[in-house]
């Protein structure tokens, strides 16, 4: 199992030839694309030399201890932290930065521990792959849209202590931005992570509910999500995309998304964000599948989240990465504002595979 982690980008923006498009545009793919690739020299993890398997960045993120060209002007008497000289270099980036291009970090957090993790790791994966992901719950517990469990709960307040630690003596950048996945796990640990963190009034928590964030597609029924109205009601303060529907129109039973189609989406999502948020600093809360997704599309190299141990998915196990990516012509409002279906008309929604791969 894999447990919380937080992860963070370092990336650049810039728009490609056909520039920035205004807030009507419309999203045209023949016309436009993001590219990703890696920004190094500011995270270990970047490092050929880092071993994924053992690498612990519980210790400032993995950001490493080094000086920038702007520490002379911004910190001549070496007081600064680490982190307080790395967000003034992303601020002169930005400001020394061509035309359409902007620096971003964005952190992103995977769900606590759900009923459905506890589950499969009561049956084994071969029964719960075979048999039990395929019920809402054995009677006793309910994984439908898993809940977390309580040692979900612990993990995710074990996060949210790293935060304010890192906050108060690191001085590291608060988000500026939160986005989550419309699964309830993500849902809660999200609220979890950042409840009673000292945030900025200008920046409050409060979240954005994207439909493209949720975990890889499956006949499992905690990939299916909850109702837009139990979403709105359990968490009344966040605010949920425009397009939403009111019931989930992507999951179905016994089928399940290739890991082509899921990527298609996840980079389509990550566009979406980075094409419209304009902020510095963004947090995301999301799965391990989607997170491992998100990283092919953003062609992250070999350092890869699934694989990483159990004991490094803790609460002391933090990773962060770095990408830069170009942008073509952004995303618009007529297009956000398309009910969020087009994406299942064009998937190939295929019959689960674990049927022929697992049970044999």
């Amino acid at each position: 199992m894999h447990y919380p982690a937080l992860l963070a980008f370092f990336a650049a923006l810039s728009s490609c030839a056909t520039g920035i498009a205004s807030a009507v545009s419309k999203y045209d793919p023949r016309s436009s694309h993001i590219d990703y690739t890696t920004v190094t020299g500011y995270f270990l993890q970047d490092e050929p030399a880092t071993n994924a398997s053992s690498f612990n960045t519980a210790a400032n993120f993995g950001l490493i201890n080094r000086t920038y060209t702007t520490d002379p002007t911004y910190d001549p008497s070496g007081k600064k932290t680490q982190w307080q000289r790395f967000a003034n270099q992303i601020f002169w980036l930005n400001h020394d930065a061509p035309h359409g291009t902007q620096y971003k970090l964005l952190y992103i957090g995977r769900h606590g521990e759900g009923y459905h993790n506890a589950a499969e790791s009561y049956y084994g994966t071969p029964a719960w792959n075979c048999y039990y992901s395929e019920l809402d719950g054995n009677g006793t517990v309910t994984w439908a849209d898993a809940h977390l469990t309580s040692r979900g709960v612990a993990q995710a307040l074990a996060v949210n202590a790293f935060w304010a630690s890192e906050i108060k003596n690191q001085k590291i950048p608060r988000p500026q931005s939160y986005y989550t996945s419309p699964l309830t796990r993500c849902l809660a640990t999200a609220n979890l992570t950042f409840k009673g963190i000292d945030l900025t009034t200008r920046h409050p928590f409060v979240p954005t509910v994207k439909e493209y964030l949720r975990e890889g597609i499956s006949g499992h029924t905690c990939d299916r999500r909850g109702s837009k109205s139990y979403i709105q009601s359990a968490f009344p303060s966040y605010k949920i995309e425009l397009g939403f529907t009111e019931t989930d129109q992507l999951w179905e039973a016994y089928h399940g998304e290739t890991q082509v189609d899921q990527d298609i989406r996840s980079k389509a999502v990550l566009d979406d964000i980075f094409s419209h948020d304009h902020e510095t600093y963004i947090s995301i809360t999301s799965h391990s599948g989607e997170i491992a997704s998100i990283l092919r599309g953003a062609v992250i190299p070999s350092y890869n989240f699934i694989d990483i141990p159990d004991a490094f998915i803790t609460y002391s196990g933090f990773a962060m990465y770095s990408l830069q990516f170009s942008a073509g012509l952004l995303y618009g409002a007529a297009e956000r504002d398309k009910p969020l279906l087009a994406y299942r008309d064009r998937n190939k929604i295929a019959p689960a595979l674990m049927q022929d791969e697992i049970c044999g």
